[in-house]
């Protein structure tokens, strides 16, 4: 079972910062655009659908993480950074459950104007501070996978 222990962490690693990436454009790309035209973000309506994209990324993310920690759980280094990176991720992903996704499900079949615009440019503020989240996560699954280099 050792040597699952390493494609396991790196491919846990390689989900992470696709997760970022993710993060990434819909910061720099979609966030910016969208409170004027909620519609770029209104599947109904021809826009993106961000589910699409995030379940998966997070379901797989986090199915990897779990197996990746049960396979080097008696690996101290390996198992501290891994621990890190699932804290991380929980905290955005709690942070994520309770507050922004209820949020972003009501911009979907939200009505432009004025009040909407207001709201949607405070999320999208509020919304980039979980990018520090994500690089820790990142971070911390690059850290487990040198760690688990150096066990293989």
């Amino acid at each position: 079972m050792t040597d699952l222990i390493l494609p396991a962490t790196a491919l846990a690693t390689a989900l992470a910062f696709i997760g970022l990436g993710g993060g990434l454009y819909e910061v720099g790309v979609i966030d910016p655009a969208w409170p004027r035209r909620p519609d770029l973000i209104q599947p109904d309506h021809g826009g993106i659908s961000r589910k699409r994209f995030w379940i998966p990324a997070h379901a797989t993310f986090e199915v990897l993480l779990v197996i990746a920690l049960a396979l080097s759980w008696s690996i101290a280094d390996v198992r501290f950074w891994l621990l890190v990176a699932m804290a991380s991720h929980a905290v955005m992903r709690f942070w994520s459950a309770f507050d922004f996704i209820p949020k972003a499900l009501a911009f979907e079949k939200a009505v432009p104007g004025p009040d909407t615009e207001t709201a949607a440019r405070r999320w999208t503020r509020r919304s980039l501070a979980r990018l520090p989240l994500d690089i820790i996560a990142c971070g911390a699954m690059l850290a487990a996978t040198i760690a688990a280099a150096g066990v293989a």
